[in-house]
């Protein structure tokens, strides 16, 4: 199942996309989480100190990604003419979660007991000449050609604000939580979701951070109505290990809220024709929209992926 926590840039979803991936690896399940923001601080929030991480990041090994994703697929000729859109076929490497692969292996590393797998900061190279979606266009094959099950997680720190609606990976996720801070701020980016999200059957739930108290929980409700799914307290907790004083254990509101949004991502099963059928869609809207590029001829009208990987 793959999540993603947006929000707009200081709501909390880094924060919570960490304690969500670090409560489902000590509940033993499969998790993978996914550092999908322009600001790459995934791993400090999963608690790494020190020098970076050695994972080299999918975004800047773009063009390998796509080599080993294309396989023996004979619809696409080399990893130059393979978009970030590109579904797989017959012929295409899918991915199990964490499988016995050169691309887990390569980009895979793990912060305590959670396998993390980083995209790439935006550098200098990258200014004037590239926007960050190219790297983020590495997330979207990865998800495209990762063949997941129940029980198994992926856990994308995403962007900040609606900037996923740029491309086709807001429809990757089986749900997307929104990470709100209860101010008039916090929930501006929810309706933007909310709009775009319904028109494509995406499940998109409220998630409140940093409440202190009934006002503040009055407020989302107001402002969200029954898309508020659960909230987070004000957390000492996590306060203390933002300062590199990790101390006791995350507080029992906390903890349940957590549990909540676990129950909801598992009460919600895989729709793979609806998801592939997405992910045909939206490389067709770049076919027609970049003249010249037979893009249309890489779908392959006969292939869903389903729960088995194929060779």
């Amino acid at each position: 199942m793959r999540i993603a926590f947006v929000g707009k840039g200081g709501s909390g979803k880094t924060t919570l996309s960490a304690l969500f991936s670090r409560h489902l690896a000590r509940a033993g399940a499969p998790v993978l989480a996914m550092d999908g923001d322009i600001n790459q601080h995934l791993a400090e929030a999963l608690g790494h100190h020190g020098p970076p991480l050695d994972a080299p990041p999918l975004g800047a090994h773009l063009t390998a990604v796509k080599d080993y994703l294309r396989g023996t697929n004979p619809r696409i000729a080399s990893a130059e003419a393979m978009i970030k859109t590109t579904p797989p076929g017959r012929g295409s490497r899918l991915l199990s979660l964490l499988g016995d692969d050169e691309l887990h292996a390569r980009h895979v590393r793990h912060v305590g007991d959670v396998p993390l797998m980083v995209t790439g900061e935006f550098d200098e190279s990258d200014l004037g000449v590239a926007c960050y979606h190219s790297k983020l266009g590495a997330v979207e094959l990865y998800l495209n050609h990762l063949v997941d099950g129940p029980g198994e997680y992926v856990v994308v720190d995403m962007t900040a604000g609606a900037d996923a609606f740029a491309s086709g990976l807001f429809t990757r996720f089986d749900m997307t939580f929104l990470v709100a801070e209860p101010t008039r701020k916090g929930v501006s980016v929810y309706r933007q979701y909310r709009d775009h999200a319904r028109e494509f059957g995406i499940r998109v739930a409220v998630v409140g951070n940093k409440v202190t108290g009934e006002d503040d929980l009055l407020f989302l409700k107001e402002e969200v109505g029954d898309d508020l799914l659960t909230h987070l307290t004000q957390s000492p907790y996590v306060r203390a290990a933002e300062q590199g004083r990790a101390q006791g254990e995350l507080e029992p509101q906390n903890q349940h809220a957590l549990r909540v949004l676990r129950e909801t991502v598992d009460a919600h099963p895989r729709d793979w024709p609806r998801l592939h059928r997405h992910a045909v869609e939206f490389h067709l809207r770049n076919a027609r929209a970049w003249a010249g590029e037979d893009l249309a001829t890489q779908v392959d009208p006969e292939f869903v992926p389903g729960r088995v990987p194929h060779s």
